[in-house]
């Protein structure tokens, strides 16, 4: 009975709710996926295909997707596509309807990052959650990246998209790198969430949240997961979360530690996180004052301006 005390969506984070209804997480968390709606197996196979297709065209929305599934035999209408989106957690970069709503009644952040030169490391830094699809079901992965070293600074798996997911990976970066000055987010009632919000407020963090329908807001983070995808989770095919997990492991210290990035001049993130040498970053809104803009495209030693508009 006292399972049913416990609401995903109030705003006091499911953690604490089940400490006040005696409940353990392990229980409710059992009850929770019991009770949610199962993936068909033809579903199973449109979220990866989805899947795989926004990974390589991320500019892509629901119409255009329902016409590349058709493409390859799978004929099906713009709202279950729209549905399978919204399980996936994605949005098309061009302005548009965003698919990851906050919660009602959670506060959304302004954006603080565009025409903002990113110039030192733990200046800003910014997550997002993706899908990734095992024979048993969906897993989703969580990352915070710093924008200045394009350094991975913690990830985390789950099978479901709650807080504690968010809240979890959130702390454990904090605690390996001291705290940024901004947080960057999108507006998923996850990053809305008051456990996540009060979380960077604890710290004195400011937060920043894209504007809705603008993926390219959060374009790093996006690179991460068509880059984690195209060079290890498609080819590996994991059949296991312990097995991605290990995978992930591996991968993000050969990311970080050893890949050379072309962004940074071909060093790594590990390198000029710690030296603060190379990197940068800089969001340009093309939709922006156009004087205020030429400025803002002017050449900055170590910068990367990306168009917010461009895909």
């Amino acid at each position: 009975m006292r399972q049913h005390w416990i609401d995903p969506a109030d705003t006091l984070a499911i953690t604490r709710q089940c400490e006040l209804a005696g409940v353990s997480r392990s229980t409710w968390y059992a009850r929770s996926e019991s009770e949610s709606p199962r993936i068909n197996g033809t579903d199973e196979v449109l979220l990866r295909l989805i899947d795989a297709e926004y990974t390589a065209h991320p500019f892509y929305g629901s119409r255009r997707l329902r016409v590349i599934l058709a493409r390859q035999g799978h004929v099906v209408n713009r709202k279950r596509v729209q549905r399978l989106m919204r399980i996936l957690g994605l949005a098309g970069m061009a302005p548009g309807p965003a698919t990851r709503k906050p919660h009602p009644d959670h506060r959304v952040y302004p954006y603080l990052l565009r025409g903002v030169p990113v110039v030192r490391p733990n200046q800003v830094w910014s997550t997002d959650i993706t899908y990734i699809g095992l024979p048993k079901g969906p897993v989703y992965l969580m990352a915070v990246m710093d924008w200045h070293s394009r350094k991975v600074l913690s990830f985390r798996l789950s099978n479901t998209q709650d807080v504690t997911l968010c809240v979890g990976g959130l702390e454990q970066a904090l605690k390996r790198y001291g705290v940024p000055e901004i947080f960057n987010t999108d507006q998923g009632s996850q990053f809305t969430s008051l456990a996540f919000t009060q979380c960077l407020k604890d710290h004195g963090i400011q937060i920043s949240m894209d504007g809705r329908g603008r993926a390219a807001d959060n374009i790093f983070v996006e690179r991460l997961w068509r880059t984690i995808k195209y060079e290890d989770i498609y080819l590996k095919d994991y059949t296991t979360m312990d097995a991605l997990h290990r995978g992930l492991t591996d991968f993000f210290a050969f990311y970080n530690e050893e890949r050379p990035h072309q962004s940074l001049d071909y060093q790594t993130p590990s390198v000029v996180h710690a030296t603060a040498v190379g990197g940068g970053a800089l969001i340009v809104d093309r939709y922006g004052n156009p004087a205020s803009q030429a400025e803002l495209t002017s050449p900055c030693t170590g910068l990367n301006p990306i168009h917010a508009s461009l895909t």
